[in-house]
């Protein structure tokens, strides 16, 4: 027999309809129910079971200390069936004095460190709530609020606490829950009362009034905030940044030593971690000049001591370390908090006029139930007394019946007793009836009635109720206020580090290869060392060697128009006879592309300008100030001139440190024109421009050489025959860029003279001379008589034997 199937009652869902059903709910539940504190008493569930759970059990300030561990047995057993860790581990928190501005658990034992040490297992610490505790739970048996079944409907439990003092912005919340999460930082107990108060007769106040009250957060960590902008916008929309700075203190020690204590820090940061990471910039020498870091915290309080070398820039250490450790943080409002069983992002005045109002909604509650019961125990009194004048037909009356019942009947139609009052009388004893005295009764029944009184009034004005709140918020500030543990500052101060702090000052030797070889070695090596013993092979050679400091700033120039920029110290040290660093490991230079000049500099914005030049005839000067390394200057190198063809190259670069209107441009072409005009006609322009025409070029000729000379300088011309001139550059007269100049070596119909360079010459400097085939010569250039612009020169070089010379170059 086949069984019939009830398909009546499945449906078909997609499953991003059951997704987001059933995330949904999950959602709803994190958010209200774990996550997110509710805006009146400032709790998470979980905090407000510990509190009302242990308030419960008498596990109050006024008794002894009990083991955390019962305590979270009854609250995971009555109302948080979430796990005895998570329980113990909020209740721990809600007792540590750097995490709470006002702890509400008081824990003997291990309950954890600011080093984020563990707390002891609840087997071992005993807790009880805290004094101000009893105000957050303070007229809870008043039906000051509501009360919903428990997880299991064997008891109540209260959906939020009465919250005699504001306690979501004296302690804060952080938290993260499905969408949401909330950073409240923790505040002055009295700031914020004063501010509640000015509430009550100000309803309408202005943001800029309250914050004359509440200055900004209170840290129980102490430190110093800086943003006052910051704050404004937090308290004005719920989201704002702050610095918060630890504050420290620079000491004096004996031998010109000197010492960094720092007595706070920022809120919620581990200060185990944050001494090692100091201790690691030490090890690591990423600051030179810090000695040792010791942490000297005790139970006196929190101290780090960093103590330094002689003679250093402490506040320059101190800058670095703020910069780059926790010693100091940003610190982001984000204040979400549930309102109305919704999670919003609340500004300042809407957190005090939502806990104001609900305030005066328990005072209300608290005061009809006073009211209610003072009724009651007036209508009782009264009945006592009239059952006092007539007592003994009353107890005659009660003789008379059979039991309880009847006697309350009897003595409700016999003298007209209300049900409540029969039943008092006839529930005394009967010694309390000859021993109860009249004339106190009506004096309890004078001060139920003043009581009374009081009551409705209160109920009636609504001024006397906030007068009520007032008086409360006040006292609970007058018992429990403590003076401001954070500084306030108005602006953020803008850290500055100087290099020197970072780096040794020392000075090394630096050399750089015209094939991209680079290295620094420090000047015991460098003297150590034969004069050839530099590393390099033998075809290469040095376009830089110089002592310099590590503090000093390399820029190199390529034939392409790249610059690579290198701050000393980040130059790969090596022994003097090592190869050193190619650059191509961090920046790729093209197969045809090679290192023409370099130049070191004090400050990496120095003053002067760069005359560049180029084989194809373009000329320009460009500002040092125009060639500022950028961001990637590790990886990539910058432009400092445009090169308008690929067969182009860069022939010239000379630096000059201050304007000089007596220097002239001399070009010289390889078909041998000379060409002489003022620097000043060489435009400055920026970095990745092509720059002006220097010489108008024949056909296949280029530009073989150019440099700055002054009129009555003197130049060496090198020819590919191996000949050398000297001459004064007056043989070629001053005219204007961009001409193509006169000859400047004699015209020969058969194998002509071509120009492979030309130098300055001084008596103080020679040339070298590089041949194909590898070999060197040196030449003595005031040994070659002066020679006129008709001249070829004399023959230096047999270049049949020794090959055509191909570079000529200053030896200094």
């Amino acid at each position: 027999m086949a069984i019939e199937q009830d398909t009546s009652k499945i449906q078909e869902l997609t499953l991003e309809d059951v997704m987001g059903e059933r995330f949904g709910r999950y959602s709803k539940y994190i958010i209200q129910e774990r996550a997110l504190p509710d805006i009146r008493d400032g709790l998470k569930p979980v905090q407000r079971r510990i509190l009302y759970a242990m308030n419960q059990d008498g596990n109050t300030y006024d008794k002894g200390f009990r083991k955390s561990a019962k305590s979270v047995g009854n609250v995971m057993g009555n109302f948080h069936p979430h796990g005895d860790s998570s329980i113990y581990e909020a209740m721990v928190r809600m007792s540590q004095n750097w995490k709470l501005r006002t702890p509400l658990i008081e824990m003997h034992g291990n309950n954890g460190s600011m080093d984020g040490d563990s707390p002891a297992a609840m087997r071992y610490t005993e807790a009880r709530t805290s004094k101000i505790a009893t105000e957050m739970l303070r007229d809870i048996e008043k039906e000051t609020v509501d009360f919903v079944l428990n997880f299991d409907d064997t008891e109540y439990e209260p959906t939020v606490l009465p919250a005699r003092f504001p306690n979501l912005l004296v302690n804060g919340a952080t938290g993260i829950s499905a969408g949401y999460a909330t950073e409240i930082p923790p505040h002055n107990l009295s700031e914020v009362v004063d501010a509640v108060v000015y509430l009550i007769g100000h309803p309408n106040a202005t943001l800029d009034k309250l914050m004359s009250f509440v200055k900004g957060p209170d840290f129980p960590t102490g430190g110093i905030l800086q943003g006052l902008s910051g704050i404004q916008s937090a308290y004005k929309t719920g989201r704002g940044k702050v610095v918060v700075r630890s504050r420290t203190e620079i000491q004096e020690l004996k031998g010109g030593k000197t010492q960094i204590i720092i007595s706070e820090i920022p809120y919620e940061v581990n200060k185990a971690v944050l001494v090692k990471k100091m201790d690691e910039i030490r090890l690591l020498k990423k600051v030179d000049g810090i000695a040792e870091v010791r942490d000297e915290s005790d139970r006196e309080g929190l101290q780090i001591a960093i103590e330094l070398k002689r003679n250093v820039n402490a506040q320059g250490i101190l800058n670095y370390l703020f910069k780059n450790t926790d010693l100091q943080i940003s610190y982001n409002f984000n204040m979400v908090a549930i309102n109305n069983q919704r999670p919003e992002l609340v500004g300042l005045k809407k957190f005090l006029s939502s806990y104001l109002e609900y305030q005066l909604s328990v005072t209300k509650k608290r005061t009809e139930f006073d009211l209610k019961k003072a009724e009651s125990r007036q209508h009782i009194v009264e009945g006592l007394i009239k059952a006092l004048s007539i007592l003994d037909r009353v107890i005659k009356a009660i003789r008379a019946s059979k039991d309880k019942k009847s006697a309350k009947v009897s003595l409700m139609e016999l003298f007209d007793f209300t049900e409540k009052q029969a039943e008092a009388i006839v529930s005394l004893q009967l010694y309390r009836l000859s021993n109860t005295d009249v004339t106190a009764l009506e004096k309890e029944n004078a001060e139920l009635a003043e009581k009374i009184t009081g009551y409705k009034a209160i109920l009636a004005d609504p001024k006397m109720l906030s007068d009520v709140v007032k008086k409360e918020l006040k006292q609970v500030s007058k018992e429990y206020a403590t003076p401001r543990m954070t500084e306030i500052q108005e602006h953020i101060e803008d850290i500055k580090i100087e290099t020197a702090v970072l780096i040794t000052p020392e000075d090394v030797q630096v050399l750089v290869s015209h094939d991209g070889y680079l290295k620094r070695s420090s000047l015991r090596s460098f003297n150590a060392s034969g004069v050839d013993e530099n590393g390099l092979k033998d075809e290469d050679r040095i376009v830089f060697n110089e002592s310099v400091n590590t503090l000093d700033h390399l820029f190199m120039f390529t034939n392409k128009g790249n610059m690579i920029y290198r701050p000393i110290h980040e130059i790969t040290e090596a022994k003097w006879k090592d190869t050193g660093e190619h650059i191509s490991q961090t920046i790729g230079l093209d197969n045809d592309e090679y290192l023409i000049k370099a130049f070191s500099f004090k400050k990496v914005d120095a003053p002067g300008k760069f005359v560049f030049a180029t084989k194809n005839g373009f000329i320009k000067q460009t500002a040092v100030s125009d060639l500022q390394p950028g961001r990637t200057y590790k990886g990539h190198a910058s432009k400092f001139m445009k090169l308008k063809s690929a067969d182009d190259d860069v022939i010239l670069i000379s630096y000059l440190k201050e304007d000089d209107n007596s220097l002239f441009i001399f070009s010289a072409s390889h078909d041998g024109y000379g060409l002489r005009y003022p620097l000043e006609e060489v435009p400055v322009v920026g970095a990745k421009a092509a720059g002006v025409i220097a010489m108008n070029l024949k056909q296949d000729d280029f530009v073989a050489s150019t440099c700055l000379v002054s009129e009555n300088s003197q130049i060496g011309l090198l020819t590919q025959r191996g000949s050398f001139k000297r001459m004064s550059v007056s043989e070629v007269s001053s005219t204007s860029r961009a001409k193509r100049g006169v000859l400047i070596l004699r015209e020969l119909k058969k194998e002509p003279h071509k120009v492979i360079g030309v130098r300055p010459i001084t008596k103080e400097v020679n040339l070298s001379v590089i041949t194909e085939s590898g070999n060197e010569f040196i030449v003595e250039p005031m040994s070659y008589p002066l020679s006129d612009r008709y001249s070829n020169g004399s023959f230096i070089i047999d270049t049949a034997q020794l090959g055509m010379p191909i570079l000529l170059s200053e030896i200094k």
